[in-house]
């Protein structure tokens, strides 16, 4: 018996039903009144003779003397007994009336419910048919496939030693690049990009006499080591790593070290061609020189008298006519420590403006004569270069700009106390840094802008000196101001866009730079001096960054794909010959329009980019997300096709609403529509011994469209009771269990999350379907932001008015939406876990709160674009669930302090606001009979 047929005939069952209920009803209606009207007329014609006889013996009949005092008794006590048995069936008749009453409200009761069971099982036939529906879409769009899915690379890497060949001469190496001096066969695009470190301590290239600085060599191994591109195999290396300096030499003279730069310890030749996998011409060789002091002269540099062949050379100093760009890299001296946490190192980003519009501290350095001069002026006294006039109108004019009558404030200093220690020396360069590391910084963290001169001598396109001075400024928070850019390069300016975070001023505008600081408005300072954070941080601010970089650059340069980004090993808290009951749960009452079809779990496409992210995104992977150093399976940038390539040859795997046409509530339920292909989310619950509560919580996602999979993080050091029934949903549900108890493990990037929609929820959150749905079909148009319900908002302190303030009021602005009950992208995970300084994730753990307000700094930092909240939901209750975290008197305090202290570790207070929810459209239209709305509730 088909589907309409089994409907047909309960119909007919229920108005046979109805039939014979409503004739019983008639005819006990209209024969009981009949049957009570005859006796109770019989009864009242005997009482009325009786009563009037005395009145008119003349109506009487004359049989009624014929009677006898017992005859009339009998009849008395007879119409007496009629009259008891007529009340007594009346009561019966009234009791039989009170039962025909129940049964008709009870089988009134049944024809509603079974209406309603109709219904439900109307909306279930409907989403089965469309289940059945994308099902056959999707078995057509699979046998359509030409090209399988891309997915993680596999690795495939040579297994063989470089062949000798012959050196090429060393006149020709300055024509080396990439294409020519390069072996490409080593690197394979699913190589992995392998690297190869010669130990400094057992490969030596330096001259006798001169060793490489202990610091960087130890430093350089252990940093390298974290590297996951770092192997031991030297037949599968794609580059060998060489370490040539900082080279001191070994002497306890130590004048010897610092300024001798006539007698350079040039690098030995022939120790280089000793190195095992040299190969004969140091093919695929970097020759890394990381000084932290200058040691070039007009003449040349470290490697300029030793023939290195096809060897990249890295270093922070190069002259024009050794350098090879595209070939070369330029880097930044390494000043840093080692690794870890460097946002302590940072200035605060606000106030935008400081103290000072521009300062310079630094000293001129003669080339022929002693430094005794006392004046500005006598400092151009032996200076025979053209530009000395140049400098001296510029050196002037600065000093005059400082004497002027405006407004702002400025700092020069050219003459440097002999007694300062200058940490970095200037080698050939021209001009000096003045004072300590720490004179220095106070003067930086109170200038908006720093004035740096590039160096005199054009045929400098880099030195130690202007790289280690872009550094401090970074650091500091001062944007750079390069006098003279227009002929240097910074380091990694093949990547990084550098004109985002400093300003290049040709000598020429000298004139003009008070002008051009003071027509860039607060708005693009803070932009660049954001930008400036972001570029110190990431590459420049640690040994560990600057090994990072380089190796990220060279693989960029070769378009092989980075490696995959860690996951978390998802391991299950229950062991492995123990399964958990799984028991059937109920029907969902909420389930009262057809949300969307029932599909088995399928995961989101993943590293499908893998080889044209570079090539598209490049710039944005290095300036704006700032992560080139691994690979993710997806992104929350990701673009989106236009709206007419999928219907023209890129169709697979949309899924448009009423198949383009549009259309309502109807066509809507039937397809997810938008910019992006057919996808589903993974609900990830953190709890901790609330058993019952995340049981029942799980039980309410029963018959979810689009679910793909329930994953519970066990946050207790307790497992589950065996005991636990848990609720089969028609979805996996995966318990995955904590290293320790962490709110911080609300956000790991498990491995068995495979979509790229998050939905993070407490444990004794209650959504509706109708609401997670339209909450996931909201951030399906804004991936890159957090779309959530509870929202809340940063409040600025008006008692001490130099602090933030948390505040869950209702409110008409929001500037975070709490992860109790949020979408977030899954890329923010891996974020949260490897960019977020280990600080703030120390703060969670302190204070056992805020890993939410740590995930709205992240996403908004990232995006510069507030939270989404959707539908009037502004908070969440859990009547009988145990008393949570929130309700501690002291949760508030700490969320306040929470704010301040991420804002400090940020130099800046990320969140934007935002003045408007989400609702769905035709939410309050009027709209046709015929027509039903997107969701009928929101």
């Amino acid at each position: 018996m088909n589907q309409e047929t089994s409907r047909d005939y309960c119909s007919w069952l229920i108005h046979v039903k109805l039939s014979r209920i409503v004739a019983m009803v008639l005819a006990i209606l209209i024969f009981t009144p009949l049957i009570t009207h005859f006796y109770l007329s019989k009864v009242e014609r005997s009482s009325y003779l009786i009563e009037h006889g005395a009145h008119s013996h003349q109506d009487l009949n004359e049989d009624f003397y014929m009677f006898k005092e017992s005859d009339l008794k009998v009849g008395v006590e007879e119409l007496l007994r009629i009259r008891g048995s007529v009340l007594s069936e009346l009561r019966d008749i009234e009791k039989k009336r009170q039962q025909y009453k129940q049964e008709i409200q009870s089988y009134a009761k049944n024809i509603e419910e079974l209406k309603l069971e109709l219904s439900h099982q109307q909306t279930s036939l409907n989403r089965l048919k469309i289940s059945v529906e994308q099902a056959q879409v999707a078995q057509h769009e699979a046998l359509q496939q030409n090209t399988p899915d891309l997915a993680l690379p596999k690795k495939l890497t040579v297994d063989t030693l470089p062949s000798i060949l012959p050196p090429i001469p060393r006149n020709a190496s300055i024509h080396c690049r990439m294409y020519n001096c390069f072996d490409h066969s080593r690197c394979s695009l699913t190589s992995g990009f392998p690297v190869y470190l010669y130990d400094p301590d057992q490969f030596p290239v330096m001259n006798d006499g001169w060793d490489v600085d202990g610091f960087l060599k130890t430093t350089l191994k252990q940093t390298l080591g974290y590297n996951p591109h770092l192997t031991n195999n030297p037949k599968e290396a794609c580059i060998y790593l060489v370490l040539v300096g900082e080279a001191l030499k070994d002497t306890d003279d130590v004048s010897e070290n610092v300024g001798n730069h006539l007698n350079l310890p040039p690098l030995d030749s022939e120790a280089l061609k000793r190195l095992p996998f040299w190969g004969g011409d140091g093919r695929n060789h970097i020759l890394l020189n990381l000084a932290r002091r200058d040691l070039t002269t007009t003449s040349g540099d470290i490697f300029s008298k030793t023939d290195t062949g096809r060897a990249i050379l890295v270093q922070s100093t190069f002259r024009s006519d050794f350098f090879r760009p595209g070939f070369d890299l330029i880097i930044s001296p390494v000043l840093g420590p080692p690794g870890g946490d460097v946002w302590q190192e940072c200035a605060p980003m606000v106030p935008v403006r400081r103290k000072y519009l521009l300062t310079f501290q630094g000293e001129m350095k003669m080339l022929k004569s002693e430094r005794n001069a006392s004046s500005r002026t006598d400092h151009f006294d032996d200076i025979e270069d053209s530009d000395a006039d140049v400098d001296k109108f510029v050196i002037d004019h600065l000093g005059s700009l400082s004497e002027s009558e405006t407004s702002d404030k400025f700092i020069f200093e050219f003459v440097c106390n002999p007694a300062s220690d200058n940490n970095i020396n200037s080698g050939s360069q021209d001009w000096a840094l003045c004072g300590t590391d720490t004179s220095r910084r106070s003067v930086l963290k109170m200038s908006t802008f720093v004035l740096i001169f590039a160096p005199r001598h054009v045929e400098l396109v880099s030195t130690t000196l202007l790289q280690a001075r872009v550094y401090e400024a970074l650091r500091s928070g001062a944007i750079p101001v390069i006098l003279g850019g227009d002929q240097t390069r910074l380091a990694y300016d093949e990547v990084i866009q550098w004109r985002r975070a400093a300003i290049f001023v040709p000598r020429a505008r000298i004139t003009e730079l008070h002008f051009l600081l003071r027509a860039l408005p607060d708005e693009d300072v803070l932009l660049m001096r954001r930008q400036g954070r972001l570029v110190w941080e990431r590459y420049l601010a640690s040994v560990q960054s600057t090994l990072d970089t380089i190796v990220a650059v060279l693989r960029d340069r070769l378009n092989i794909p980075a490696l995959p980004a860690d996951n978390f090993k998802a391991m299950s808290v229950f062991n492995e010959t123990f399964q958990p009951i799984q028991v059937p749960v109920a029907s969902d009452a909420e389930q009262e329009e057809s949300l969307g079809p029932l599909e088995p779990p399928f995961d989101s496409p993943a590293y499908r980019r893998n080889y044209s992210l570079s090539l598209v995104h490049g710039h944005a992977v290095w300036n704006e997300w700032g992560d080139p150093f691994r690979l993710y399976p997806h992104l929350p940038f990701d673009a989106a096709l236009s709206a007419d390539a999928k219907f023209l040859g890129s169709g697979r795997g949309f899924r448009p609403i009423g198949q383009g046409q549009g259309g309502a509530g109807k066509e809507f339920s039937e397809a997810l529509g938008g910019n992006y292909a057919r996808e589903q989310f993974t609900v990830l619950v953190l709890t901790y011994e609330r058993e019952q509560v995340l049981l029942d919580s799980i039980a309410r996602l029963r018959g979810l469209p689009y679910l793909n999979s329930v994953v519970v993080v066990w946050n207790s050091p307790r497992p589950p009771s065996p005991e636990l029934r848990w609720p089969d949903i028609g979805a996996p549900v995966r318990v995955v269990k904590a290293a320790r108890n962490s709110l911080n493990n609300r956000f790991l990037p498990l491995d068995c999350l495979r979509t790229e929609a998050i939905l993070s929820v407490d444990d004794d959150a209650h959504l509706r379907h109708d609401e997670i749905l339209f909450g996931f079909r909201v951030w399906r148009e804004h991936r890159d932001k957090i779309v959530g319900f509870p929202g809340r908002y940063h409040a600025w302190d008006l008692n001490t008015k130099n602090s933030w303030l948390y505040n869950s009021n209702y409110s008409c602005e929001l500037s975070m939406v709490l992860t109790g009950a949020a979408f977030v992208h899954r890329h923010y995970l891996h974020l949260y876990w490897k960019w977020l300084p280990q600080a703030i994730r120390d703060k969670v753990d302190e204070y056992m709160n805020c890993e939410d307000i740590a995930m709205n700094f992240l996403v908004s930092h990232f995006t510069r674009k507030p939270p989404v909240k959707v539908t009037s939901r502004w908070t969440f209750r859990c009547p009988g669930c145990p008393q949570s975290l929130s309700e501690d008197d002291t949760h508030f305090q700490e969320r306040h302090k929470c704010i301040n202290f991420f804002t400090q570790v940020f130099g800046y207070l990320p969140l934007l606001n935002t003045q408007y929810r989400a609702d769905s459209i035709l939410f309050k239209t009027r709209i046709p009979h015929d027509k039903q709305k997107c969701f009928k509730f929101i």
